[in-house]
């Protein structure tokens, strides 16, 4: 159970009930989340209606994205998206070695092109501050300007998503980490140790 208690679809506006539905079930089993995203009506609305847009027309390939949400996901030690995502990899035809071992120099079947996404959502998570201007040059190459502003607005949107996860421990869906074992992966477990400057901060 997550540190708030859940929102249930009676309570949120009617205009909402759509969304609430679909990222309970045909976008994701993300129920979850849902219910204690909810509790903001406002970032549920603008959020999770800005994800079924990009669902639907955003400019990027969805294996770029999942590369992208992925690797945001291990920097980040959030295992609850690394379990919802990491199995669209491999249904979208990558290994699920390659997937465990996204932060590795060279996962087994990434081309150029995967490896400059990987590295371009670490660079904005890690160190937005210091990107340097060779890695445009590289990006630009590729994707166009709208890309690269659509590509930078998903790694940001991901790794709030894992804050809110791990922030409000949002526990796994039934059935989550079945189908991340169907897939051939392994159940992704960081070890969230508090340093000791933070213990009291964190208790």
């Amino acid at each position: 159970m997550a540190r708030v208690r859940d929102v249930s679809i009676e309570e949120v506006p009617d205009d909402l009930k759509p969304l609430y539905r679909l990222f309970s079930g045909e976008y994701g089993n993300f129920a979850n989340q849902i219910r204690v995203l909810a509790h903001s009506p406002g970032a549920m609305r603008h959020i999770c209606g800005l994800l079924v847009e990009w669902r639907e027309s955003g400019s990027l390939p969805r294996r770029l994205v999942e590369i992208a949400v992925v690797t945001v996901s291990h920097v980040n030690r959030c295992p609850y998206c690394v379990a919802h995502h990491g199995p669209v990899l491999v249904e979208l035809g990558i290994t699920p070695e390659a997937v465990e071992r996204i932060l590795d120099p060279q996962p087994p079947g990434f081309d150029a092109v995967d490896i400059l996404v990987r590295d371009y959502a670490r660079l904005v998570i890690e160190r937005p501050w210091g990107i340097r201007d060779q890695v445009f040059d590289s990006l630009h190459r590729h994707f166009t300007d709208q890309q690269i502003v659509e590509l930078t607005l998903r790694v940001s949107l991901c790794s709030l998503f894992n804050q809110l996860n791990e922030a409000l421990q949002i526990a796994m869906e039934d059935g989550v980490l079945a189908n991340v074992l169907a897939k051939g992966l392994k159940e992704a477990s960081f070890d969230h140790g508090v340093a000791a400057d933070d213990k009291n901060a964190a208790e």
